[in-house]
């Protein structure tokens, strides 16, 4: 007598069929491998700052004028897990705010890219990978665009002087597409 396994053989397909689909769609979620080939440009203006009237100065009875932007350190971006490069600096504003700002920014696109403070040093080649797993960072955002220059502002209880590099950061898979040591002065 012969047994019938179409039935049971056609349940394994389906359900193998589903697992496999169900995987890919995690997949591509997860990674979001399109990102690779979709650029997105920022170009955004360095902010003034709102300044308060000066007080006058002895000399004319007039107020003075108010300090523009002051660089107060510079870096030049390196590349880590991805090839990176542009310029970072950490700029006062007018009225004593602080902002990061990203110049001629050019690397990879990427999930989950955010723009990290760290106090850790920036170790040079090719792997981006536990670069910067030691000391302290403040994550300033969501990275606007993989291209172009943005602004990032420093929130009120965050030290600048406290952080000495930059890193364009994957919080998902927690590595450094690219960084830069901050140089003051």
């Amino acid at each position: 007598m012969r047994r019938e396994r179409k039935p049971l053989t056609r349940a394994l397909v389906i359900g193998v069929l589903v697992v496999a689909v169900a995987g890919v769609g995690l997949g591509l979620y997860w990674f979001q491998p399109w990102k690779l080939w979709q650029d997105e440009t920022v170009q955004e203006a360095l902010p003034e700052g709102v300044s308060a009237a000066a007080p006058p100065t002895a000399a004319t009875g007039r107020p003075s004028s108010p300090v523009g932007p002051r660089t107060l350190a510079r870096g030049e971006l390196i590349s880590h897990e991805h090839a990176t490069s542009g310029t970072v600096r950490l700029v006062q504003l007018a009225d004593g705010t602080h902002v990061v700002r990203l110049e001629n920014l050019d690397t990879s696109n990427g999930p989950d890219l955010r723009v990290w403070l760290t106090d850790a040093p920036v170790k040079e080649g090719k792997s981006g990978w536990h670069v910067f797993d030691d000391g302290k960072y403040v994550s300033l955002g969501k990275l606007k665009g993989n291209k172009g220059s943005q602004n990032y502002v420093l929130p009120d209880d965050v030290d600048p002087a406290r952080y000495t590099s930059l890193s364009i950061w994957c919080d998902r898979f927690d590595v450094s597409f690219g960084a830069a040591e901050l140089a003051r002065g």
